[in-house]
């Protein structure tokens, strides 16, 4: 049995402004900070053999605080940008709220959460999907069938994508799905790296609003 901790990261200046970030390398606010402590203060009863994290600042930021709530500070960490954040081409650094009027409740909302449609010079949930599932199954996976015990700490999308799969999650429902910043997902799989139980460890009460 091994356990398998799903972080996003906390509030990002682009986060507190209602700013897309995608690929743009944001700090954490001071509420972000606070809430990667609390998302370790809620896995600290956990040992991990392993953590990953994306070459994100505020992903890697959220995961150095974390680590100094376990047991295990000093466990192995691996960076990479195959569970970066979403690119989302044209829209990046443009304010979500504002652009919800311009572009109306329809497109905005295919732009923002729908599977398949990316907005222009940007990726979809599905092309974000296309990277992060081959990584999780050809690096992380093997490691949790072995019964080593891992921490991802990365962003809103490239969870939501490997959420998508663990969970089996339609095509049709995913836009309904919602993880917000320092939320933990905790899940139990056995050695055939079958999910045996979930569990949301740490909710964040402004989940959708961010």
């Amino acid at each position: 049995m091994a356990y398998l901790a799903l972080v996003r990261h906390g509030q990002s200046t682009y986060n507190e402004k209602g700013v897309w970030a995608g690929k743009t390398d944001v700090p954490l606010t001071p509420q972000g900070e606070e809430e990667a402590k609390k998302a370790g203060e809620a896995i600290a009863d956990l040992s991990f053999d392993t953590a990953y994290t994306s070459n994100l600042i505020r992903a890697k930021k959220t995961l150095e605080i974390i680590k100094s709530t376990l047991r295990n500070p000093l466990l192995q960490e691996i960076i990479s940008s195959a569970i970066s954040e979403r690119d989302y081409g044209d829209l990046t650094g443009k304010n979500k709220w504002e652009m919800q009027k311009e572009l109306g409740e329809g497109l905005f909302m295919k732009y923002r959460r729908s599977w398949d449609f990316p907005p222009p010079h940007g990726e979809s949930l599905k092309d974000v999907y296309d990277r992060v599932l081959p990584y999780f199954k050809e690096e992380i996976l093997p490691q949790l069938i072995a019964g080593k015990n891992i921490l991802i700490c990365a962003h809103g999308n490239s969870l939501r994508a490997l959420i998508k799969y663990l969970d089996n999650i339609s095509d049709e429902n995913i836009p309904k799905f919602e993880i917000a910043t320092g939320e933990v997902y905790l899940y139990n799989l056995d050695n055939n790296g079958a999910i045996v139980s979930k569990k949301v460890r740490s909710i964040n009460q402004n989940r959708g609003k961010q």
